[in-house]
């Protein structure tokens, strides 16, 4: 899976770890997830291009690189993926945001969608779609397929927590995004949930069940 990328960062393990606890109350887990969609993001940028401009500084005028291009679209899956945006709208202020809803059937497991509303000049825009969990691939393999439908051509996908099949879903479907994932977990259990994980990211966010 060439186009999969595994955070090593010792503060990203770190802070999934403490979001596993079960201990660990809403207020700090929404503020961990957003340190962790922060640190993911300061590494799947490192390939953003970049341009050189004109500045003044109190000494002199120089040439300057600042990011090239249109702006950057974040994408959070709802819900669970709005957690994700603040880390992310931190590093790029400027920034439009989109929403894409996606609920799972729970007998059968598979991704309906019921709303997308995406940023104008999306095509022509990198697309950073944001999910905490991974799990069968079937949300993440919708979410992307929206945004490639309204022209979206370069996407990455972030996640905190991956299942092994659903990564390699998500990779083999759509072989020409970028995905980066915080861990890799060993399994989905009956219920299609990630193990070990972290429970139902949405719930843990906003202190729901």
């Amino acid at each position: 899976m060439h186009n999969v990328h595994i955070m090593e960062h010792p503060l990203i393990k770190h802070k999934i770890t403490l979001l596993r606890d079960e201990n660990t109350g809403t207020s700090e887990f929404r503020h961990l997830v957003e340190e962790i969609a922060m640190l993911e993001a300061y590494e799947a940028f490192r390939d953003l291009p970049l341009t050189d401009v004109e500045v003044k500084t109190p000494i002199e005028t120089c040439m300057s690189p600042m990011i090239d291009g249109k702006k950057m679209a974040i994408i959070p899956i709802l819900r669970a993926g709005i957690g994700m945006v603040n880390g992310v709208h931190a590093l790029v202020p400027s920034a439009k945001v989109g929403h894409i809803g996606i609920c799972r059937d729970p007998e059968t497991h598979e991704p309906q969608e019921y709303f997308c509303k995406l940023p104008e000049q999306i095509d022509q825009r990198l697309s950073v779609i944001l999910d905490p969990m991974l799990a069968t691939g079937g949300s993440a393999v919708d979410a992307v397929n929206c945004v490639k439908k309204a022209g979206g051509k370069q996407i990455k996908f972030m996640c905190i927590i991956a299942a092994p099949n659903g990564l390699k879903r998500l990779s083999e479907e759509h072989p020409d995004i970028e995905i980066y994932a915080g861990n890799v977990d060993r399994e989905l259990n009956q219920d299609c949930y990630i193990c070990p994980g972290l429970g139902d990211a949405g719930d843990r966010i906003f202190g729901t069940k």
